[in-house]
Order: structure tokens, then sequence, then C-alpha cells
């Protein structure tokens, strides 16, 4: 296998939301550039990209996976990422590491939730843009719709690079507007392409689009501007060029039109990803370096080697498998590394390029490249390797925290200890997944971004390590919190032979903004705590608001402030300052007015708008708060916030009564309180679950 340099590497990542078909395109692109003898399809669990048998079996990317293409003499890498919104980490991840985003839009459906996702977060991370609109073979795929939608949801700057030939099940090629010639492609899946003349019925619309392309061109560069004020146009390598530096500074986002499943379009997609993407030598890598100042590096090959781990994969039979993107020198096999984040020195064996599961080896891998190693002792997610000399680092992808917890146990006794071995493998591969175990119940909690997030850590569990465990109805992380200011006394005092124990301490609370969390102050004056035992005071207090007052769950969001006490000369110690704030804590919280809160969630319903108003009473009848309504075509997409406890049952309901043909989305917005007359049965719940009996508070 040929060793590229990064003047010859396109890194792209395909986003999207779910079902616009980016695996199947994937697997098309890897078809034409040769890169595999059989056209694979996502029916047919054959794409390289969805290897995973929990992808293959549900018909969606749950996890991305790296590809790679050579085409006119260059190397495409390809990140296929998830559209299920349970699985944005992966996008996150994917995005991080690769030089443009190719977003990947539903020619039928148009700009969706993940779509808006993605775009924002490339956008955050400068990165250049290409958007495929993908499926146009399907009934109703329409480029002006979707083209308005893109400009009215991500940006008026996309602008078409091809018209398509031919209308839905008719679509047959496209026509390039910087060539003006058209690219006819045969029917059977094989991708054969026939260039031909502009077909005369499109030359009128063909000519206009070509103008306006030439006109956005120049409006992004002083100099474009002035030759075609001079001379009326843009001769075609200045058009190329021009579109090549307005595409990788993020003003232009031009659009190619696809059919993933019929192979059609993808050789001029191929072609438009060489010719406007930015290869690595155009763009700098944000790091850190020894001084902990912010800066940016370039591909450079000569400079010390460093590479960023951006994935995980835990596998049971080769272990630990670590990808990588190699930021600058040059990474070789068989070689010793510095894991510069944890400090430690990590031994490299052979290097490979990754074509989905299937592994190449190289002997080495350049600035600008990406690869894997296995079996590496120490090497998670976000950290950077290298040269030991270089101190540079490069910045952590940020993970999101789980916001749904399932109990589990292990359908099998005894296999407790296995459930811990296997979670700690699936928390490396995925950081958004939490294994613990309930203090106060002693269960045992799988913590993840939502339901099918969930059902998906589990079926890993078994399928890879043997583990079958029973999913229990998930726990709503409630909080609690206060509503009134206080002050409060804690005094604990125990006289045994010996030294007693003696600690008394006088605090204030007081509500703060929600999302504070907790804030200890220090007011103590004139030694009447001691400053040894101020800490212990706190840590009375962690340990009990951890614990919680009214439900058992943990109270946020108020500010504890030590401002008196006394103390023994003999008697007094840590413990005893440990017991007296808990003493306080539980003190002041039976008159600050304790209340419980809930997550509340943001859901955007996308059904067919002669189900709408069903769905609006629906989620009204869910203690939702509907936040507006648009309609997309024949889609209505319904906003609303709704309590998270009311949201458990509702993929069942939706897919009910939509008929299948409604989906949603939803992630944690914020916390607020919970009707009175619910808290008193999630109290009494709890205390049950806990075998408290219930009583007033």
């Amino acid at each position: 296998m040929k060793v590229y340099d990064a003047a010859s590497i396109r890194n792209v990542a395909l986003v999207g939301h779910t079902g616009s078909g980016k695996t199947q395109l994937a697997s098309a692109i890897l078809a034409d550039a040769g890169m595999i003898n059989r056209f694979g399809k996502v029916d047919d669990g054959t794409t390289v990209t969805d290897f995973d048998e929990e992808e293959v079996a549900r018909r969606h990317t749950l996890s991305a996976s790296l590809a790679f293409a050579e085409w006119n003499r260059q190397k495409i890498n390809i990140i296929d990422t998830p559209g299920i919104g349970n699985f944005f980490s992966d996008v996150s991840s994917a995005l991080h590491v690769v030089d443009a985003a190719v977003v990947v839009i539903d020619a039928v459906a148009g700009v969706m939730v993940q779509t808006e996702k993605a775009w924002a977060a490339a956008e955050d991370l400068g990165l250049p843009r290409l958007v495929v609109l993908n499926r146009m073979d399907r009934e109703r795929a329409s480029l002006e719709r979707s083209l308005q939608s893109l400009r009215d949801s991500c940006s008026r700057t996309v602008i078409p690079v091809q018209l398509p030939i031919g209308d839905e099940k008719a679509f047959r090629g496209v026509v390039d507007l910087i060539s003006r010639k058209a690219y006819l492609f045969d029917a059977g899946e094989a991708g054969t392409c026939t260039e031909a003349a502009v077909p005369a019925e499109l030359a009128p619309a063909v000519d206009t689009a070509r103008e306006q392309l030439i006109e956005m061109v120049a409006e992004v560069d002083e100099q474009l501007m002035e030759k075609f004020f001079e001379a009326g146009t843009l001769t075609d390598q200045e058009l190329v060029g021009g579109l090549h530096a307005a595409t990788a500074a993020g003003k232009l986002f031009p659009l190619v039109c696809t059919s993933g499943l019929a192979n059609i379009g993808i050789q001029p997609l191929l072609d438009t990803i060489v010719a406007c993407l930015p290869s690595p030598v155009e763009r700098r890598f944000p790091a850190v370096d020894r001084s902990g100042a912010q800066t940016a590096v370039a591909a450079d090959e000569k400079a010390p080697a460093a590479a960023f781990v951006w994935k995980t994969i835990a596998d049971p039979f080769a272990g630990r498998i670590t990808m990588f993107r190699v930021i600058t020198g040059v990474l070789k096999a068989d070689s010793t590394v510095h894991n510069r984040t944890k400090d430690v020195p990590e031994r490299l064996g052979h290097l490979e390029l990754l074509q989905g599961k299937t592994q190449t080896p190289v002997p080495e891998i350049k600035a600008g490249d990406m690869g894997a190693v296995a079996k590496l002792k120490d090497t998670l997610t976000n950290d950077t390797i290298g040269d030991k000399a270089d101190g540079t680092i490069f910045p952590p992808v940020t993970f999101p925290e789980p916001v749904l917890s399932y109990a589990i146990e292990p359908k099998t006794r005894g296999d407790e200890d296995k459930i811990s071995a296997a979670m700690h493998r699936l928390e490396e591969e995925d950081p958004t997944i939490r294994y613990s175990r309930d203090p106060q119940t002693k269960e045992l909690l799988l913590s993840g971004q939502g339901q099918i997030h969930i059902e998906v850590t589990v079926a890993k569990l078994k399928r890879r390590f043997g583990v079958d465990v029973i999913l229990k109805p998930p726990r709503i992380p409630y909080r609690e919190t206060i509503k009134a200011a206080t002050e409060a006394h804690g005094r604990h005092k125990k006289q045994t032979g010996g030294h007693g124990q003696f600690g008394d301490c006088k605090i204030r609370v007081e509500p703060l903004a929600r999302g504070a969390d907790f804030e200890f102050v220090d007011d103590i004056f004139g030694g009447s705590i001691p400053r040894q035992f101020v800490p212990a005071v706190e840590k009375g207090i962690q340990d009990s608001r951890q614990r919680g007052y009214l439900a058992g769950y943990p109270v946020v969001d108020f500010r504890v402030t030590v401002f008196d006490g006394s103390y023994h000369d003999v008697d007094s110690n840590e413990l005893s300052f440990k017991m007296a704030g808990s003493l306080a804590f539980k003190d002041a919280m039976t008159r600050a007015r304790p209340t419980i809160l809930e997550p509340i969630m943001e859901v955007e319903v996308y059904a067919p708008s002669d189900y709408a108003g069903d769905l609006m009473g629906d989620l009204n009848g869910r203690r939702g708060r509907i936040g507006g309504m648009d309609t997309r075509g024949g889609t209505t997409v319904i906003k609303a916030q709704v309590p998270m406890a009311e949201m458990l049952t509702y993929e069942q309901h939706l897919t009910s009564a939509t008929g299948g043909r409604g989906s949603y989305h939803m992630e944690y917005s914020h916390y607020d309180e919970v009707p009175s007359q619910l808290q008193t049965k999630i109290i009494a719940a709890a205390r049950a679950e806990r075998g408290v009996e219930t009583e007033e508070v």
C-alpha cells in the first residue's frame, strides 16, 4: 500500500441525519474507486463501514468507522458517522480530526435536526463543507426544495456546482457547471459513466446556474471581482481556483447531486472532493504548547511526530484498537512513542490502514494521514502520542454527560465481575456511557445518551463479551434543591472512655441559580473552628447532599457558608467536624423548603403533517410545552420541552400513532421543579425502594 504525503490527502467525514444514505454513499465511493470488488448495500448488510453485527441488524450506523479511497493519485480518508442523535459524540470525534465535512442530505426530507447539529459542529470547528444531495432517484426528490431548506437552515451561500439530469426515478446523471459537461450513468448500479454534451432542454438552466456560481465565487475574492467586472465572467481555471479557495475558507459550500444506492454521480463527487476541499497542508491543527498557550500546527512530516487519538475500539479478540490521525511528523511501525497526555511510554506494533474492519499493514504513516494500531497499554481516546521531546498536545473532544440510566442485573449469578470488566472496556470505546453502582439501592446502573444507546450497549455486552443482562425500567436522574435561605446548627458530641468526639458548626444555606451545583464558603473569623477542620465540615455536607434529603437524590444549586462554631482542644478531630457538618445540613433542610427537580428535554418530532394535531395534543398531555411548529414539504416538525419522565414510552407511542412514519430527536435541556402532586409520589416510591417508611417531610 502506497504511503501518501499530506498534500495528496483529503480527510472528510460523512455527516447528516439518519436515513440520508451516508453509509450507502461510502459503499458506492469505495466501489467506484476500485477499493472493493463488490457493491455493498445497507439492506443486505454488506457495506464496508457498517460491519458491526448490531449495525447490520438495525441497518443504521451506530459508530464512526474509517475507510479510504484512491482517486486521481489522491487518497481520500472517509469517516462514516452515525446519524442517530444518541451517537452524536462519534460525529464530534470525527469532525475533530478531518479537514472538511461532507454533509449528506436526503433530497426528499431536506435538512433535519442531525443535519443542523452536524453543520453547527463543523461551523464551530471552522471546517469547510461540501453538500451532497443524495437519493435523488426517490419519489418527490427536489433540488429546489432541498436547496431552499439548506439556505434557510444552514447557510445562504450553499451553491450548486452540478444540476441533475432527470427527476426522481428518471435521475440518470449530472451536469458539471464548471466544465459544462454532462455525465450520464448506465442503469444497474455499475457506476459506468459516459461524458456527453449538455441536454438541450437543460441548457438555459445550466447557463443561469453557472452565472450564479461565477458571481458568488467572484463576490468573495476582490481580485476575482475585478476580473469579473472587466471581462463579465471568469475563466474555468479562475473559477476552479476561486471555488477551492472560497470553500476552504468556509465562505461557499458547493452542492452536488448523487444517488448512492443507484451509484449515480459518485465519480463527479470524488472529483469535487479532490478539487474543492483542502488537503491537510492547507489547514492548521489547533494545539496547546508546553507552556499551556493556544497555538496551531501545520502538517509537516519533518517536524517531531505527534498524533491525536480520536477513537478507541474494544475488540474481544484483537484487544484495544486505537484510531489516530498523525498531525505532524511520521509514525513508524515497531517504534516507541510517548503518550504526552498521560506522560507514559507506548510501544507501537504494526501500523494499520483501516478499510472498515479490514486492516492493511503499512511501515509508516505520515503527517495528515489516518491509521490505527492495536494493543496500546495506556492510550485512550483524546490522548496525544508522539516524540517525547516535544510537549505539544491537542485539545480533547468534549463528550456529553449521560442523560438516562437503567438498572441492570446479570441473568446468570456470578456474572457481576464479568459485567464490570466488559463495561470497563466499553467505557474506553464510548466515553458517553457510565457504569456505576447505586450506593443506596446497591443496583448496577448503566447510563447513556438515550434508550437506543443503552440497548446497543447491552447488545455489545452480549455479542462481544458473552454477558447477558436484564434491563430494568430507566431511572430518572432527579435532583433536589432548596427554595429558601436559612441558618442551621450542627453539633456532634460523643463521650467514651479516653478521648471523646466534639465538633460544632453553624452554617448559612441559600439557593443558587439552576446549574450552579454547589458552593462552599469559609467565613470563619477568630478561630472559632480551627482551619484544619473546616474542610471536614465541607466533606460532611458534601456526603449528606449526595445522599439527598427528600427522596435520596443529590441536592444541588445551593451555597453553604460556615460562619461560626466551637471546638475542644482534646476531643475535636476531623471526623467530629464531618459529623457536625452533616447534622447542620440536615437541620438546614428542615427549614430551607426542599423540592425536587426533574430533567427537561428538548424534543423535536418529525411526522407527516396529517398527524400534527394529535401529536401536539399528546405532547401537551405529557406536560410538554410546545415551542413551535414548522412545515418542510409534507413533514411537520414539532418542537417542545418535555420532562424526561414523560418521554420514556414515547418511541413506542410515536411508532404506533404514525404507523412507523414518525421520528423524533431528544436531548437534555435543563432541570425544572416537579409539580408538588408528583413530588409526593416520587418521594414515596424512592423510600419504598430503599425500604424506608414514608413520612411527612
